[in-house]
């Protein structure tokens, strides 16, 4: 008769799930392991000698986040994912995948702020100069390109002042100089932008935003082509790069009803944005899919459609104190960072990030168009609107 603690111990489950692997529930299991355990020694023998093609250790991640992996793989277009725990991890270990001491990158000027946070703080301590060019470059990018540049990251559109690169030009100059290519893909998603197609060799997603598009999750994804294939996984191994299950689980979740979602936050952002090009207190709404975006045709030539994120600039004689009493009037937009999720947010302020920006000192008003009714969030717009 085994002890009680040796039975509580064995109970309910041994580490091998052959009765489990009959539950075929629709969405994978969550699995919260540390430790994973191998049949035999031979198994054991197999990992030592790197012929093991099975999970090792709870750092290889779980079935959760590489089903979940997996179908991002496929949606992008790409050769190879892997999760991590937030987009801006996912773009900082993507850069330290592929630059070295003595290396030039190039950044687009409307990148999401803390990448260049990092850029300053980290990669030039390890002797990555970094330079940043317009956020609306195309063929002109071949200006910045030095003999040591080495990686181009771009935005399009840029999350605060929705500027969009000419990808298949920048693409074009970077392989005649044998420069790889990143793009944050987050705003388009894999629905609306394929950057595979294009010949770019990176797509990297904030998965926090849309794909998971509950704000419940913190969560980044980087999907390579084959040629990246081997440097960036080596590095992953190598920091025993892992996300939460629980996360992916739910970004695999949100993902089946990205498609839908997305819709909906297209239509109502583009209505939203059309109306208000037509009130006297903006001076210009930015929006890719407008015709009075200065990239609209570029928009047009390569997107299959538009989310629901978008700025608008005040006329010059609003300050702040007026960007105030209009954030702070709306109520079915409430004040927060990030976006994607089915609530509508708001945030406000002078985005431009350099001189060279066509935004500078401007405060604008940047919002994320959710699942209510766009009637009701035109009302409140408009009601906002009314105490300037």
């Amino acid at each position: 008769m085994k002890g009680k603690s040796t039975q509580i111990i064995s109970s309910g489950y041994s580490g091998q799930s052959s009765s489990l692997e009959r539950y075929n529930s629709i969405n994978p299991p969550i699995y919260n392991a540390s430790t994973v355990l191998f049949n035999d020694y031979a198994e054991l023998k197999a990992v030592g000698q790197g012929q093991y093609d099975g999970f090792t250790y709870g750092t290889d991640g779980s079935p959760t986040q590489q089903a979940f992996e997996k179908a991002l793989t496929e949606l992008e277009g790409g050769y190879w994912t892997k999760a991590f725990p937030s987009g801006l991890l996912a773009i900082t270990s993507t850069l330290q995948a592929f630059l070295h001491t003595g290396d030039h990158l190039l950044i687009c000027n409307s990148v999401y702020g803390p990448v260049r946070r990092f850029a300053r703080n980290v990669l030039d301590k390890f002797g990555v100069k970094t330079s940043y060019f317009p956020a609306d470059a195309g063929a002109d990018i071949e200006d910045y390109v030095t003999p040591e540049t080495r990686f181009i990251l771009l935005e399009a559109p840029g999350s605060n002042t929705f500027e969009i690169q000419d990808i298949p030009a920048v693409v074009k100059v970077a392989r005649k100089h044998g420069i790889l290519t990143a793009i944050d893909n987050t705003w388009a998603t894999p629905l609306f932008f394929s950057p595979f197609a294009y010949g770019v060799d990176i797509s990297i997603h904030s998965v926090t935003k849309y794909i998971s598009g509950h704000s419940d999750v913190l969560l980044g994804s980087v999907t390579v082509n084959e040629a990246c294939y081997k440097r960036f996984h080596r590095l992953c191994r190598a920091l025993e790069i892992f996300a939460s299950q629980d996360a992916c689980y739910l970004a695999l979740r949100g993902l089946k009803t990205l498609s839908i979602r997305l819709k909906q936050h297209e239509a109502s952002a583009l209505e939203l944005a059309s109306w208000l090009e037509g009130e006297a207190a903006v001076e210009a709404v930015l929006h890719p899919a407008l015709a009075s975006h200065p990239e609209h045709a570029i928009w047009q030539r390569d997107f299959k459609g538009s989310s629901g994120i978008f700025s608008f600039v005040l006329q010059p004689e609003y300050d702040e104190d007026a960007v105030a009493r209009f954030v702070n009037k709306l109520e079915l937009f409430a004040i927060g960072y990030s976006w994607g999720g089915f609530k509508s947010l708001i945030t406000a302020g002078q985005f431009a990030q350099s001189d060279i920006s066509r935004y500078k000192d401007r405060w604008m008003i940047r919002l994320n168009v959710g699942l209510e009714d766009v009637a009701d969030l035109k009302a409140d717009v408009q009601k906002a609107l009314g105490v300037l």
